[in-house]
């Protein structure tokens, strides 16, 4: 009979473990794993620049869970004591892998190969680790190739969690815990605070919405961010341009007027109607250059060359020409415009919200702002676990976040 105690692995991780509470975390994962953990050696960092460091043997009741469980640890920092190589296996055909292919976290991750540690680029969950030409490359199924060179197991694997400095970061103290009786205004000043330093060092800020952040009453102040040069890029789905376009064009949104609230006696054609307008323009560029639309936030990206990409949905009833109907093309899209930016501002909109947190390294800072708490939740949940929520309606917050950043 093999003794339980073989089943095990002495496993390492450094830095801010306490001020995180990722030390915690990681203890809570040993025992919910129905493992046991033995602390060889830990050093505590003595001030904020130092890192502490943990050195572990985990032991699980046999080889299928300790596997589990080194998977689960590795995703919040732990790596194996002794770096080898990783471990490559040729993918035999496309949009497949071998069976014990590493799987992506949204951390910053690195890799041993044939000696040498590489950073692996575009950082993303959910996919695999592709070696080409001595670079490491996060790689979605979808895109592997017969022949592509695949990561698999978990050795010479590190995954570096983000940490924050509490005492120097103000934003860091806005943890991603839910309240609907929280104050916005102190959500807004933080947020407005970060969005200074990022433009005042060149960064970039995205925002990803729904079309409800036009329908609250928040399209002429996400327009004014956009006129002022602080939003770099806007995603969202083709609802988002429509509810924009036919405010801008006929003060209604869906056929209601936007400043009395009654429906126009006409109304049930005005998105139609805008939809048209664009599509005889040729597309947003070409209405905005016409004359034909004269205000609103698509005009202002427009003017301010700022990026959009629109996406299609089964439920669009006329596309407008910007808008990307191939659902593939939409996503690689997104993760190109999306490239590079610093923090990302998700207004009411769980599925674009979702899609676009699996697209991000955890490095990027996510807000998520939503009406409903079980929105905020679920995108944290999701695996972005550095999101920020704030639960208030999206109009409101863009109209104290365009007056904050006046």
């Amino acid at each position: 009979m093999v003794e339980a105690s073989q089943f095990s692995e002495v496993v390492r991780a450094e830095g801010h473990l306490i001020d995180s509470q990722l030390l915690n975390t990681i203890f809570d994962t040993v025992v919910k794993r129905d493992a046991s953990f033995d602390v060889l050696k830990f050093t505590i960092g003595r001030t904020n620049e130092d890192a502490s460091k943990i050195a572990m043997r985990v032991t699980a009741k046999n080889e299928g869970a300790l596997q589990a469980l080194l998977e689960e640890l590795n995703a919040l920092g732990c790596r194996l004591a002794q770096d080898g190589n990783v471990v490559v296996r040729t993918a035999e055909q496309d949009r497949a892998v071998p069976d014990d292919f590493y799987s992506t976290t949204n951390h910053r991750t690195r890799v041993r190969h044939n000696g040498r540690w590489l950073d692996v680029e575009k950082q993303r969950m959910d996919a695999v680790i592709v070696i080409d030409g001595g670079k490491a490359t996060c790689r979605k199924l979808r895109d592997v190739r017969a022949g592509d060179e695949i990561v698999c197991g978990l050795e010479g694997v590190r995954v570096i969690p983000e940490f924050r400095d509490r005492e120097s970061d103000g934003f860091a103290f806005m943890t991603n815990e839910v309240s609907s009786e929280r104050r916005v205004a102190g959500a807004v000043a933080r947020i407005a605070a970060e969005v200074r330093d990022i433009k005042a060092a060149g960064g970039r800020l995205a925002i990803v919405a729904g079309p409800v952040a036009i329908s609250t009453g928040g399209g002429e102040h996400l327009a004014a961010l956009v006129r002022h040069g602080i939003v770099d890029v806007i995603v969202g789905g083709n609802a988002l341009a429509v509810y924009d376009v036919e405010q801008a064009l006929f003060g209604t949104i869906l056929g209601v007027n936007v400043k009395t609230g009654e429906p126009d006696p006409v109304g049930r054609r005005r998105h139609l109607e805008a939809r048209n307008a664009v599509c005889k323009a040729g597309g947003l560029r070409g209405a905005v250059e016409s004359g034909v639309l004269q205000s609103g936030v698509m005009f202002e990206c427009v003017k301010r060359n700022a990026t959009v990409v629109l996406s299609g949905s089964i439920r669009d009833d006329g596309l407008l020409p910007d808008a990307v109907p191939d659902l593939i093309e939409a996503q690689d899209r997104y993760t190109a415009a999306l490239a590079g930016v610093q923090m990302v501002i998700v207004l009411a909109t769980m599925l674009h919200g979702i899609g676009v947190g699996n697209m991000l390294p955890s490095a990027v800072r996510m807000v998520c702002v939503d009406i409903n708490p079980a929105v905020v939740t679920k995108l944290a949940d999701r695996g972005s676990a550095q999101t920020v929520g704030v639960v208030t309606d999206v109009g409101p917050f863009l109209r104290q976040l365009a007056n904050a950043l006046s």
